[in-house]
């Protein structure tokens, strides 16, 4: 209100000085200048313009001839997005867009849905949104929900010389079996002590992912993971491809994928890109479903893994791919 008050006065004071501006002489004009300046607090350049211009309407009185568009999306529609983008495992935009007529009638099958904002105008106006709208107007929620770990790779300089390096430059695979796996630390606020820790593999080529977790990066247990999560996929795994993390590159390991004749790869230090497939499930996946908190007792394991088995469900059954291959088996 303080800017169009002073507006308004600006505007009085050069309107009632603008006749006498123009017949007034030249040394008359400087002092009627000096006094607009004096009073209104405006520039020189800015009084000049004013006074030698038309006379402006004051702002009290001025009607405003922009027309503001209307809201395509009503507050229980983008509230609905925010229950149902929960419910779906908080999926970007562009999965959310895809992926939500065939997750709507299921949710409302199991009651999720009771609720007084989903409506069926409400799930139209959901159904109509672009995937930039969508992440738009989850955009708060998600910065709310933003928070760090902990790493905890530590090399293994030894053996991994030995090993190929696979990049993310190099040509992608175009059949399932390349595997890229990596572990992340449930330890809290604090790296004192044992506490589990979840071993993701994930394939290149259809996005396929597995998870278990386990009590620490001790090799009996990550070959525990492994022979697992093997199992799992609907594929034979050809190559495993990790981090240069000593869990990964040591002789236990090595020596079981070539048993099972199994190509072993690794990528670079410090190089996350070179591993982005299964870097991005440990923040989407890992992360969204188990948190940044402690788990370090035989029943917080146990949960864990009964909590993987159905994430396991949603994520490889009921969520799209977004690089998807024209493979069939």
């Amino acid at each position: 209100m303080e800017g169009k008050i002073d507006m308004a006065a600006r505007r009085q004071v050069t309107n009632k000085l603008r006749n006498q501006y123009r017949k007034a002489s030249k040394a008359d004009k400087g002092k009627i200048l000096d006094r607009v300046v004096e009073t209104t607090g405006m520039g020189r350049s800015t009084a000049r313009r004013m006074l030698r211009g038309p006379a402006l309407p004051d702002p009290a009185e001025q009607v405003d001839g922009r027309t503001l568009r209307t809201r395509r999306f009503s507050d229980d529609a983008r509230t609905l997005l925010e229950h149902v983008w929960a419910l779906m495992g908080m999926p970007c935009g562009k999965y959310l867009v895809v992926m939500v007529d065939l997750w709507l009638p299921l949710l409302a099958e199991a009651g999720d849905l009771d609720t007084p904002f989903a409506t069926d105008e409400t799930t139209a106006e959901l159904k109509a949104m672009s995937a930039a709208t969508v992440d738009w107007y989850l955009k708060p929620a998600r910065d709310r929900m933003r928070i760090k770990g902990i790493s905890t790779t530590t090399p293994a300089p030894l053996l991994r010389n030995s090993i190929a390096i696979r990049t993310c430059t190099d040509e992608a695979p175009d059949t399932p079996g390349v595997i890229e796996a990596d572990t992340v630390a449930h330890c809290g606020p604090t790296l004192i002590g044992e506490f589990a820790r979840t071993l993701t593999m994930t394939d290149i080529v259809t996005g396929w992912t597995e998870n278990c977790s386990i009590r620490n990066n001790a090799s009996k247990w990550i070959l525990h993971g492994i022979e697992q999560l093997q199992d799992w996929f609907p594929f034979a795994m050809t190559t495993f491809d990790s981090d240069c993390g000593s869990e990964f590159i040591n002789h236990e390991v090595a020596g079981w994928l070539q048993d099972r004749d199994i190509a072993q790869t690794r990528s670079r230090p410090y190089q996350k890109n070179d591993q982005a497939h299964v870097e991005s499930k440990n923040n989407h996946v890992v992360r969204k479903h188990a948190f940044y908190w402690r788990y370090d007792t035989a029943d917080e394991l146990e949960l864990l893994d009964r909590l993987w088995r159905l994430v396991s469900l949603r994520l490889n059954f009921f969520t799209p791919t977004k690089k998807a291959v024209g493979y069939t088996a």
